[in-house]
């Protein structure tokens, strides 16, 4: 059994078909499924385009992401509401978010996708062929946002983010970046994101993982791709924040974590 395990695709077309063609083009007879771990559509340019993608392939689990949340429940990432009611600093940053999920969801509700967001679980658990338990979720067990796992998270905090996880294989997204490593008995594996990266090299991340009765192995893929054709969709689309959009493909937003060797 091999499974692609794919996250954080941000609307990003262009990114999501070069994933794609890479898993058929460069992948030894393909993949058998696809774990999806949330924030397919939200805020890049082709959110419709991403979401058609994505339900169109064979043998695909979902879990929904934060941003799924906001498009749906009118949720938003920053305060409460009282506190974006009364902060004034917070309203720019407001009307952004509120603009850009508004968009995306008159998108999808065009396209007819409402309903399949509507229908994204939290979480899904399974078993391998071997009989490890695996947990899919966008952040961390029992959430889909949050501080999630990153390389600079200390011993404590870790331990605190696997709460309630009772997987042996735990596979994450939401802070994009791609992560393979033990921790307190849990096998953690982050694919990165597909379309909004904070890696330097700027590629689409992913995972590969194969699996039989005698165990499973995970390799994490990274592909280049036309971050110039993105950015111009971004633009193209009219988005109504395509700087906030862009801003990723420039590498304005590479995180100082350094690049995983995985990924050199």
């Amino acid at each position: 059994m091999r499974i692609a395990i794919l996250s954080d695709i941000h609307g990003n077309c262009v990114a999501l078909d070069a994933v794609l063609a890479d898993i058929e083009d460069n992948i030894d007879g393909g993949v058998d499924g696809y774990w999806i771990l949330g924030d397919m559509a939200s805020a890049g340019a082709q959110p419709l385009e991403v979401v058609k993608r994505l339900d169109g392939l064979t043998n695909a689990r979902f879990v929904r992401g934060n941003s799924e949340r906001y498009l749906l429940t009118g949720e938003r990432p920053l305060g409460t509401p009282i506190e974006e009611l009364t902060d004034m600093s917070l309203v720019p940053a407001c009307v952004d978010i509120c603009e850009s999920f508004a968009w995306t969801a008159g998108a999808l509700a065009a396209g007819g996708y409402l309903p399949f967001l509507l229908d994204l679980p939290l979480e899904q658990r399974l078993a391998l062929p071997d009989g490890s338990r695996v947990l899919l979720v966008h952040a961390s067990p029992g959430r889909d946002d949050g501080d999630g796992f990153v390389p600079v998270y200390n011993d404590e905090k870790l331990r605190a983010g696997l709460n309630g996880c009772d997987a042996d294989l735990l596979c994450v997204g939401h802070t994009h970046w791609p992560q393979n490593f033990h921790f307190d008995g849990v096998h953690i594996v982050n694919p990165g994101s597909v379309g909004s990266p904070l890696i330097p090299s700027l590629r689409a991340t992913y995972a590969v993982m194969e699996a039989d009765g005698s165990g499973y192995r995970v390799e994490h893929r990274a592909v280049a791709y036309d971050l110039k054709l993105a950015e111009e969709a971004a633009w193209e689309m009219r988005h109504p924040q395509a700087e906030f959009v862009v801003s990723f493909l420039r590498g304005e937003r590479v995180r100082p974590w350094g690049e995983p060797d995985v990924l050199r």
